[in-house]
């Protein structure tokens, strides 16, 4: 295993690759959009991987740097556009991942219109469009890693019944440590679903909230308080050295993902800053 984090978190730093120095921390999880477009290493403008010669470029950079590509984020609404544009993308990204030489792609499985269907339709349209984009894509080996996300991503029956319908080695979860939490589960339950998702894990989000408490073991709304509450990963609730522990039980060699949602908390950039180099110490720590 071994440390990352998503570029999001690097806009603090004058550019990523200036964060990843500061950091001390050689990989990244780049945001791909629906123009195939990432971040610039540089600070500069987003960079389009459409074509042969710029992913060529974008790893000449990235060599050069010595950095690679933890994974990349897609994110797609399956109950929005029409299923063939949203296949024909996520194929695009996940072809575009082995280029850049990651070996899983991020996939969100928040739906707006969730909550208007049945379980079982649900089930059916990821089951239905991931595997499109496994078939499309043969030989590559690249995963589908279903982050545990919103209300639906983070129901366990969901995500086990996805990996179970499609039946493929290359579909599994890029398990969130903290989401199940910001669901509402007991801290214990927590524990108790990252132990069942971990054979299954692709690639990781690590992030972390601090409940009062007489609040931990309790079951709480969706997302209660989350942005009063969302903290440093050393800061919170979650053990991650308990985490880590049941990633290497399963044999998980993949990158641990430092996402730290509470950043926007902090006024000033140096505030930003201080707070991720204290995560990346924690990831390292745990790994040590």
């Amino acid at each position: 295993m071994y440390p990352s984090v998503r570029d999001d978190m690097l806009g603090v730093f004058e550019s990523p690759l200036a964060g990843l120095r500061h950091l001390g921390l050689d990989a990244i999880e780049l945001e791909i959009d629906r123009d195939l477009r990432v971040v610039g290493l540089d600070g500069g403008e987003r960079v389009d991987l459409g074509t042969d010669s710029a992913r060529r470029d974008y790893g000449t950079v990235l060599a050069e740097n010595n950095i690679r590509v933890a994974g990349l984020l897609t994110m797609c609404d399956f109950s929005a556009a029409d299923p063939e544009s949203n296949v024909a993308w996520m194929a695009r990204a996940v072809e575009i991942a082995a280029d850049l030489g990651a070996d899983n792609v991020r996939v969100d499985t928040a739906m707006t219109e969730e909550q208007c269907h049945s379980f079982g339709y649900r089930v059916d349209v990821f089951v239905r469009d991931l595997g499109e984009v496994i078939g499309r894509t043969p030989g590559i080996p690249v995963a589908l890693g279903m982050e545990n996300h919103g209300f639906q991503g983070n129901n366990l029956a969901f995500l086990l019944n996805i990996i179970q319908d499609i039946d493929s080695e290359r579909i599994g979860v890029t398990l969130d440590t903290g989401n199940f939490y910001w669901r509402g589960y007991p801290l214990s339950e927590v524990y108790g679903i990252l132990k069942i998702l971990v054979p299954y894990a692709k690639h990781t989000h690590l992030k972390n909230i601090n409940y009062p408490e007489a609040m931990r073991e309790t079951t709480r709304d969706s997302g209660y308080e989350y942005m009063r509450y969302v903290s440093a990963l050393e800061d919170g609730d979650i053990d991650h050295a308990v985490v880590v522990g049941l990633l290497r039980q399963a044999g998980y060699a993949g990158d641990l993902c430092i996402e730290n949602e509470s950043l926007e908390n902090f006024a000033t950039t140096a505030d930003k800053i201080a707070v991720l180099e204290r995560d990346a110490a924690h990831v390292k720590g745990v790994l040590a």
